[in-house]
């Protein structure tokens, strides 16, 4: 499987594996083969003017071209220079043997030199075309001995068809070249939507089990500390850190699927136990009816972050959370101790910033901490 591939659409990675594959493998060489055909025009005109060694060395020189054109398509026209020109010049130094047997016959080679020139240089081999083409036109007609039947028959159409190739070329190699470009696009865009989902995922398992194993943690501490002195309550905070394992568990399943349940009233009913069990007294607002329900969720990773900065870092006595219908402010008494650039206040400035909104976050004099979270008043989580 192709992770990039699988971050797009079914249709989009069935487009983009069918753009690379008629670029690999034996379908290359399929429009180039069909096109080889004309090259059966040059063999009568060889049999007809060349008898014995000569007539077979002409034949010989069609089949070696019709190689070589194959091997340029082979090497294909982004190699390195050197083996382009190589194979380009016997290409035309074959045209030039080829020319005294098969006489005006031989300017059917300048079709596939013409293409390749073209795939090769783009626009700027039209000079070379349109010398080729003259070529066609006016060497045959200075040589009266080579005015035959069978060379009139096809010859007369050489010159005007080398330009006809040329402008042909170039639009099937802009057309190459634009789904291409299209094909790298789409396959970056991939990329990045994969990268983006795995920042996604890092950044919701930090807020999801950052929290989750602080209180964990707290909360085990206390049952063992309690576990002589009030064995009903340490069982009973063991039962509580059974809970919170289990939802932490369904939590991390659901940042992963994309399907998460973060509210504002959930995370402050969970940040008050997270407080009492840590020792620091709590003032959370009762009620969060002022906070558009379409923020609650923002206010909501605000929360959740916040506190378990408080918890880990701020040796605490007393947290208050203050909302608004613009706002969310958490702050403590403690000594601090988290960082404004932390990997989980990062990820809560993204999501701030998605909506246009702004996070403040640093210590206070004399002493303590605080996260603000301030929106727009047309911001709105989507």
């Amino acid at each position: 499987m192709n992770p990039e591939l699988d971050a797009v659409s079914p249709a989009e990675a069935r487009w983009v594996a069918s753009q690379r594959k008629w670029t690999k493998g034996w379908r290359r060489y399929v429009t180039p083969g069909i096109f080889l055909v004309y090259l059966l025009y040059v063999i009568p005109s060889v049999s007809e003017n060349q008898h014995g060694a000569r007539a077979v060395l002409g034949y010989a020189i069609v089949a070696a071209f019709a190689l070589t054109f194959l091997a340029c398509i082979r090497v294909g026209i982004d190699a390195e220079p050197w083996r382009f020109w190589l194979l380009y010049a016997v290409m035309f130094a074959l045209f030039l043997t080829e020319l005294p047997l098969a006489r005006d016959a031989a300017f059917v080679f300048c079709l596939y030199i013409t293409a390749i020139t073209v795939g090769r240089l783009g626009a700027r081999a039209l000079p070379v075309a349109a010398a080729l083409a003259l070529a066609a036109l006016f060497v045959p007609a200075v040589i009266p001995s080579w005015n035959t039947t069978v060379d009139n028959a096809f010859g007369t159409i050489t010159p005007v068809a080398i330009p006809v190739v040329a402008l042909a070329s170039l639009g099937v190699l802009r057309v190459v070249e634009g789904n291409r470009a299209l094909a790298e696009a789409r396959a970056e865009l991939a990329r990045l939507s994969a990268e983006n989902e795995r920042i996604r995922i890092a950044r919701d398992l930090h807020d999801l089990l950052g929290h989750s194993l602080t209180t964990i943690t707290v909360k085990a501490g206390l049952a063992r500390q309690l576990g002589e002195v009030d064995p009903a309550r340490a069982v009973q905070e063991i039962s509580e850190v059974e809970a919170l394992a289990r939802r932490s568990l369904s939590d991390v399943r659901a940042a992963v699927t994309n399907y998460r349940d973060v509210t504002l009233v959930g995370e402050l009913a969970t940040g008050r136990e997270l407080l009492r069990a840590a020792g620091i007294a709590a003032d959370l607002p009762g009620a969060v009816d002022v906070v558009d329900p379409g923020r609650q969720e923002l206010f909501g990773w605000a929360v959740r972050e916040g506190l378990t900065n408080v918890v880990r870092h701020a040796r605490a006595s007393s947290c208050a959370i203050r909302v608004s219908p613009d706002a969310i402010e958490i702050v403590d008494d403690g000594v601090g101790g988290a960082t404004a650039n932390g990997n989980g206040l990062e990820g809560l400035r993204e999501r701030v910033a998605a909506l246009g909104g702004v996070l403040d976050a640093g210590p206070l004099e004399p002493k303590g901490w605080r996260l603000r979270v301030s929106l727009g008043p047309g911001a709105l989580a989507s």
